[in-house]
């Protein structure tokens, strides 16, 4: 395991913002720096404790499905090097980690594709037998494949706070709602972009979804984040396809009935229903076991996607 990297410190940029994982720098109007940290958080708190190469981990795999699925749709990338735009003693801290991209404007929902019935889903689905107004089969069980993909969009939360699920025309409306100034200068509806990102999400997912099953891994749902730039075309953005953003399941231990193994946080979640906490700020600290488990499994979870190893720093 390499050095754990738990909050970065680049006195050369502007830092703007931090989020639960990701530190976010400008290089300048049309770039960012975003540093992949290895905090993870768990119920939506930041634990005290990093996950080592769990940073590395999201970034390299993020990059590989960007490449792999470039053809469906632009995405951040700009090619710049992270290391080219930080001074020399900062380059330890973006190396393997970080990643210069456009600057876009985030559409205000989180692009979740479901292919399987399983946690927030599962629990609105038991309630009225669907999921973001979507009508499902009735007797499904837990874990249960659905008959095709879905379309669950959620309503971005502050931060604390757990992002809502919404229907689909409430995304837009939101959509149509939050950007107006920026869709105005475009000429682009909010409709018919939320209908574009539905759309490129449910074709990512189902390539990934598809490459992923050669190699023994079932993506059971993910999320997708899209930006605008200054013209109102749709990129891809944030992270893709990673244990953070997505539910992998090892295909050879999969069963309907129950919540199945995965290559995710799980792991700690997990451990962290056995204790006295009542899920609010601060976290507790994890045990080394568990610190080391978990970081097996985000490399456990790369390796098998990519058929590599994890690139040494």
């Amino acid at each position: 395991m390499t050095t754990a990297l738990f909050e970065s410190s680049i006195p050369s940029l502007t830092q703007i913002a931090r989020g639960k994982v990701r530190d976010i720098y400008a290089v300048d109007a049309d770039h960012l720096l975003i540093v992949t940290s290895d905090r993870l958080s768990a119920f939506d708190v930041i634990l005290p404790d990093p996950i080592p190469d769990k940073g590395r981990v999201l970034t390299a795999l993020a990059l590989f499905w960007f490449d792999r699925l470039a053809h469906i749709i632009p995405n951040q990338l700009t090619g710049i090097d992270p290391e080219s735009v930080v001074r020399a003693n900062e380059r330890d801290q973006v190396r393997g980690r970080a990643l210069v991209v456009k600057r876009l404007t985030p559409l205000p929902i989180e692009a979740v594709v479901r292919g399987y019935v399983i946690g927030s889903g599962w629990k609105e689905y038991q309630q009225s037998g669907s999921i973001c107004g979507i009508a499902l089969p009735p007797g499904l069980q837990q874990a249960a494949r659905l008959p095709s993909p879905i379309f669950t969009p959620a309503a971005k939360a502050e931060a604390g706070e757990h992002d809502e699920n919404i229907r689909f025309e409430q995304a837009q409306a939101r959509t149509a709602e939050l950007l107006a100034s920026q869709l105005a200068a475009t000429g682009v509806r909010a409709e018919d972009l939320v209908a574009e990102a539905r759309d490129a999400a449910l074709r990512l997912y189902g390539e990934a979804a598809q490459y992923a099953a050669g190699r023994g891994i079932i993506i059971a749902d993910t999320k997708f984040e899209f930006g605008i730039d200054a013209s109102g075309r749709l990129h891809l953005i944030d992270e893709a396809l990673t244990p953070d953003s997505s539910r992998f399941w090892p295909a050879d231990s999969y069963r309907q009935g129950i919540s199945p193994p995965s290559y995710d946080k799980q792991y700690v979640r997990d451990y962290l229903e056995t204790l006295d906490w009542d899920k609010r700020p601060p976290g507790p600290t994890l045990p080394d076991t568990v610190i080391a488990g978990t970081s097996a499994k985000y490399l456990e979870a790369y390796e098998r996607l990519t058929g590599q190893t994890l690139p040494a720093t």
